[in-house]
């Protein structure tokens, strides 16, 4: 077999082991081999003959490794179908990747609940592998248990994997307190257009990390003798730059205050992680966090992270756009108010169910059921705002809706290069969307949907609207090469069958 071949098979029999929970020793047990040549094996550095690969598809109980199904994975939708019933909402991906990197604040036990069985989480977990973290799937594969080394093997770090992930920016906070030395590889992850690390450099700086970027990698160093001696103001109000610093200051021997914070979602689940590891964090919610850091942490620690507010509005958009009525329970309303006001204003039929906890114990659900509407054209435009604004990552969701809503609405999406210019590919499934500029998109509706068969978007959220839009079209259309969703939703198209889609999932032969 050619390398390209081997290594195509072996990233197929890495994610058939992880979709079953198991860990690389696991599967070398079943197969009576060692965990390094399972290792060798998903690396494609290893020749593999037709029989082992038969036996590894017998112990993972996966036809996915199978010779008929190398390649990228498509999408085959048969739309116009209406959705009913109800569906929960899963973890949120953010929250579970920003917790994935906290982990490694902690010398003791971190347990995850309920994280999300996405790409974006399997990318960083290969990562935390390869340089010593021991990670396995529990309780049926549905929790996640971390346990780190005395000391971190950075010079064998998965570069292959980080680079396939954005979320490798938030190690830089945590192992500022555990090497003096380092290497990371560049940021990887959407392909959203420029966006500068700047802002992470500014505030990590106050820490004592200096930064060289060369050669397709960061070189760390730590001064030790550095200490923010006085608040530390974000030039950006960020949600991963106010992780890192977060991070930073979790450890920090003193008293951190961070200025112009993000208050989003997943911020608030790090603070209250951070506070089951010991470290006091005031201000949650609020753009200025106060943060009394613990020098060790050393502590069995158990948390469930709250659920995502950007999968429920993907949820009640696909109810929208397909005219059907559909229950979205365990959904963040904190998170959500915004886009349910400006939903409202457009004529959306809905109602919610009386207020309870997440599992984490702070953070406030609702049951959200939505009905058939006549929508209407917002008479302002949709433009994300900081939280408490309208979450710039539901702005896409938007369009769709604005699609099928009577009259002409304003998209501006100011913060990221090229995403207002992918949600032009609804034009291809019957939408009438025109470009007025990189970050502006005008919309018309209301949209007759048809059928159509194209590659997927490489950023995420524009390419579940572009699902979304197919589910509402009458006859057969086909998404192709939809890693990027998988990236950050956990078996999308089945559970959308569940609530009545008819979705195949497909690879070229």
């Amino acid at each position: 077999m050619s390398d390209d071949y081997l290594v195509r098979i072996g990233k197929l029999i890495r994610d058939a082991r992880q979709h079953r929970g198991w860990t690389q020793t696991q599967l070398a047990e079943a197969l009576g081999t060692s965990q390094s040549a399972v290792n060798r094996i998903e690396r494609g550095n290893q020749n593999i003959s037709l029989e082992m690969i038969a036996r590894i598809g017998e112990a993972l109980d996966s036809e996915i490794v199978s010779l008929g199904y190398a390649g990228p994975m498509h999408l085959r939708v048969v739309g116009g179908r209406r959705l009913s019933g109800a569906i929960d909402v899963k973890t949120s991906k953010n929250a579970c990747v920003a917790l994935l990197c906290a982990s490694l604040l902690n010398k003791g036990r971190t347990v995850l609940r309920r994280v999300a069985r996405i790409e974006e989480v399997y990318r960083l977990l290969e990562v935390l592998n390869s340089i010593g973290v021991r990670t396995r799937w529990i309780n049926d594969g549905v929790d996640l248990e971390l346990v780190p080394p005395a000391e971190l093997e950075m010079a064998a770090i998965d570069a292959e994997a980080a680079v396939r992930t954005r979320s490798i920016i938030m190690f830089l906070g945590p192992l500022l307190h555990r090497v003096d030395h380092f290497k990371l590889p560049y940021a990887g992850g959407c392909d959203l257009g420029t966006r500068t690390i700047e802002p992470h450099m500014i505030a990590l700086r106050r820490f004592g990390l200096d930064i060289a970027a060369t050669e397709g990698q960061y070189h760390a160093q730590v001064d030790r003798t550095v200490r923010p001696d006085r608040p530390i103001v974000l030039t950006e109000r960020g949600d991963t730059v106010t992780e890192n610093a977060l991070l930073a200051a979790a450890r920090h021997d003193g008293v951190t205050v961070i200025r112009n914070a993000s208050s989003n979602y997943m911020v608030q689940d790090l603070c209250f992680f951070l506070e089951a590891l010991g470290v006091k964090v005031e201000g949650i919610g609020t753009t200025t966090l106060t943060v009394h850091g613990v020098p060790n942490i050393d502590t069995d620690v158990d948390y469930s992270p709250s659920e995502d507010p950007v999968e429920a509005m993907s949820l009640l958009a696909a109810a929208v756009v397909t005219e059907s009525e559909l229950t979205v329970r365990r959904a963040p309303i904190e998170f959500l108010e915004i886009e349910l006001a400006v939903l409202e204003e457009m004529g959306l039929d809905h109602d919610r169910s009386p207020e309870y906890f997440a599992d984490n114990g702070r953070t406030r659900l609702v049951d959200l059921t939505v009905r058939p509407s006549k929508l209407e054209a917002p008479i302002d435009k949709i433009h994300p705002m900081p939280f408490p604004g309208l979450n710039i990552d539901n702005v896409p969701f938007f369009a769709a809706i604005a699609a099928v809503a009577s009259g002409q609405t304003l998209i501006h999406d100011w913060v990221y290069d090229n995403r207002a210019i992918y949600l032009t590919d609804l034009n291809r499934l019957g939408g009438r969307l025109q470009l007025l500029d990189p970050h502006r998109v005008l919309v018309e509706g209301p949209t007759r949907w048809r059928a159509a068969e194209m590659m997927c978007p490489p950023a995420l959220r524009p390419a579940v609207v572009v699902l979304l839009a197919m589910m509402a079209a009458e006859g057969t259309s086909v998404l192709r090469n939809v890693y990027v969703i998988n990236r950050g939703y956990e078996d999308l198209a089945e559970r959308l069958n569940s609530i009545g889609a008819q979705i195949e999932i497909f690879r070229d032969i």
